[in-house]
């Protein structure tokens, strides 16, 4: 009997996980169970080594813990173990990397160099949309029309979470005019996206935005191995807070349930600003 199918189709039965995220717990599971062997007979230590041998990338390590602990904790609930090895479960502390972001006059640049690509209306719409509210690559790839409300988006997030993002005046413009020439066939599942493609999907992919977003860098004269969407979404994130922004606001909008995910923009600021961060936001001064 394979216990990991059967957490993984319960994930999808009872909590309505996404394809996405169904994929990435079953290749946690599956690599620590052809590492460790059959994951029922594995102890504390097993798990706790186990990470602590994993490459060097805290978000890597951080979601496989996550993923052993969601799974053991349903086997604790269905009866079948009568002992968590992964109660304790301890993700090894490792260096934090910060995140990565653009200046505002590089995003400028971006922007403008949207105009000499190929379907410049709907790139410059995409640039746009991301760093006007930081939507994760995959919401913005996958952006159905219905999410156009006004000068608001509605973005079913991670965990079928809801939230509604706002989009400036630029954001607004460079969308209507993509919208005005664009063709939104519905898909086989009668869906209408804003970035239709002839892919399987009936969506442009990530893997096709990311390599426009590559060639406009070169137009650019940005080095392209600096630009990528999640790139703009941090430099969302890092210039709305070196603005003055409330960070419980952005957290909202970029969709994170912990606001210490937030918190590591706080780092990329300059020291007096972050100073001020730190002494004045109600969260602050919490360690």
């Amino acid at each position: 009997m394979n216990y990991i199918e059967i957490f993984l189709e319960a994930l999808s039965a009872e909590k309505g996980r996404s394809k996405k995220t169904l994929e990435s717990y079953g290749s946690d599971l599956f690599h620590a169970e052809q590492t460790l062997g059959n994951l029922i007979n594995v102890t504390a230590d097993d798990l706790q080594k186990y990470l602590a041998n994993l490459p060097d990338k805290a978000s890597s390590v951080a979601r496989k813990a996550s993923s052993l602990r969601g799974f053991y904790k349903f086997l604790m609930l269905e009866k079948i173990i009568n002992k968590n090895p992964a109660a304790a479960l301890e993700i090894p502390k490792r260096q934090k990397t910060l995140p990565k972001f653009l200046g505002i006059d590089e995003i400028d640049l971006l922007i403008s160099s949207a105009g000499d690509i190929k379907n410049s209306f709907r790139l410059r719409a995409m640039i746009e949309l991301l760093y006007a509210s930081g939507l994760r690559v995959s919401e913005l790839c996958e952006l159905p029309m219905t999410a156009i409300l006004g000068d608001k988006l509605l973005i079913h997030g991670k965990g079928a979470k809801e939230r509604m993002v706002p989009m400036h005046q630029s954001a607004r413009d460079a969308l209507s005019k993509w919208l005005e020439i664009s063709d939104a066939p519905k898909n086989k599942y009668g869906v209408k996206y804003v970035f239709p493609s002839n892919s399987s999907t009936g969506h442009i992919t990530r893997d096709g935005f990311f390599k426009i977003l590559k060639k406009c860098a070169v137009l650019a004269g940005i080095d392209p191995k600096r630009v990528s969407p999640h790139v703009l979404r941090h430099s969302f994130a890092s210039h709305l807070l070196a603005g003055g922004a409330n960070l419980r606001a952005i957290q909202t909008m970029l969709g994170h349930e912990d606001i210490s995910t937030t918190q590591i923009y706080t780092h990329v600021l300059p020291e007096a600003l972050r100073n001020t961060v730190e002494q004045h936001h109600p969260l602050g001064k919490k360690k």
